[in-house]
């Protein structure tokens, strides 16, 4: 089967990976209906605009709207292919995954299938989750045949293949970086791997589902890992009045040293999430991955812990001071530098929490926001010149438009290393 033969693809999901992903298949000149339960999301993206901060994915959204490439709905409808890009987050205090999205896009889908068609799962699954997917389908749909009782012979084909995608750099990456794509029979491989060829430039590499689902989250806890172990050296210099910033750098000097670089913890729907569903499936053996999901977890209540201290020592300083009386700006909401995604992030947690605390006036300075999602009364969204009194400024997000920024006077605390010189 060649690319060609999938005149109409179907992207259950216009979000972060979705409408990306819609519109690089409509820049091949492949018709795609995109499937969205939000209708504001669905009549933006038909009037050709978008709704989330991605560089040039406005420029592709538009022109595969207007040549009449891409178009959005609220239900799906027939296609050749169907993928699947719904969000999987936890659920509860034991972090158990929540796949209600997938069996939710699964059940919409299964209506308009037809014998040859292809469903690929993009969102990142625990282990197995494929396989469920296909047994939601194949309980919808008892009068067509699927892999995992018909094997090479089904008339549908399965397959999982998770987005490695960087947000900033996401039109860029989903054409470049290599894909692992796992079916449930190796025909379902080879016809996803054709569906994405559409594309991709990079290799797209075959496996089976449940290595495919284990390969997105191994790659996401490493850098879990990597970040708890910073984080937690940030700690321990903070105790023993040492530069962490320095020392890191330092330590990189070594040949085969690579320490990713401290934060006020980690955010976004991968590192933050996909570690737990490794845990969920393992808990006696995932000892490291579950330890490096609590320090990373447990670093914005040091934060914390630190801004009340400040506060504090402010107050300590200005005997004359209420706690009502003390300002403080805080830079950056998001879960990493340069993007509008709040998805998991400690520093949107952080703020949340003084805001509920804090007496006084916080000023948040995040630039890729026109509004507060934080409805507090002592918060006020301004732009980096408009910072005016602060007794104490934190830095949570090191934006590229912060990095400039001279060190304030007053109290600093600094989670990203930006003032440091």
């Amino acid at each position: 089967m060649s690319a060609s033969a999938f005149e109409t693809v179907s992207v259950i999901g216009l979000g972060y990976i979705g409408l990306p992903t819609a519109a690089m298949f409509a820049s091949r000149k492949i018709k795609v209906i995109g499937v969205d339960v939000n209708p504001r999301v669905v009549d933006i993206i038909n009037r050709g605009e978008i709704h989330i901060v991605e560089p040039d994915l406005d420029i592709a959204v538009h022109a595969a709207v207007t040549e009449g490439y891409l178009r959005a709905v609220t239900a799906p409808e027939p296609a050749d292919a169907f993928m699947i890009a719904v969000p999987t987050p936890f659920k509860g205090e034991d972090h158990q995954p929540d796949l209600s999205y997938i069996e939710a896009a699964s059940r919409a889908v299964a209506p308009v299938l037809r014998p040859g068609n292809l469903v690929v799962l993009e969102s990142t699954s625990p282990v197995g989750a494929t396989e469920q997917m296909a047994a939601w389908l194949a309980e919808a749909r008892p009068d067509l045949t699927f892999p995992q009782t018909h094997g090479e012979a089904s008339d549908i084909r399965i397959a999982h293949c998770p987005e490695r995608v960087l947000p900033g750099k996401v039109m860029q990456e989903l054409i470049l970086n290599d894909r692992v794509i796992g079916g449930l029979t190796p025909a379902c491989s080879e016809q996803a791997r054709t569906l994405y060829k559409a594309f991709v430039t990079g290799d797209c590499v075959i496996t089976n589902a449940r290595t495919a689902e284990m390969a997105k989250l191994t790659e996401n806890s490493f850098r879990d890992v990597n970040i708890a172990f910073a984080n937690e050296l940030s700690m321990i210099c903070d105790k023993l009045d040492i530069d962490v910033w320095e020392l890191i750098s330092l330590s990189n000097r070594h040949p085969r040293v690579n320490i990713l670089q401290p934060g006020p913890g980690v955010g976004g729907h991968c590192i933050a999430v996909d570690p737990w569903f490794i845990v969920s499936s393992a808990p006696k053996q995932a000892k490291l991955i579950r330890t490096a999901r609590e320090v990373n977890d447990s670093k914005p209540q040091w934060v914390l812990e630190k801004v009340r201290a400040a506060i504090g020592a402010c107050l300590l300083a200005n005997p004359d001071k209420t706690a009502a009386d003390v300002t403080l700006a805080v830079y950056g909401l998001t879960f990493k530098p340069d993007i509008d995604d709040l998805r998991e992030s400690p520093a949107l947690a952080i703020v949340h929490q003084v805001a509920q605390a804090h007496e006084g006036q916080i000023q948040v300075v995040e630039p890729n926001l026109t509004s507060l999602t934080l409805n507090w009364p002592n918060l006020q969204l301004v732009g980096p010149e408009s910072v005016t009194g602060a007794d104490i400024h934190v830095m949570l997000v090191d934006h590229h438009s912060f990095r400039n920024l001279p060190k304030p006077s007053g109290a600093a605390i600094d989670t990203r290393g930006t003032w440091r010189g």
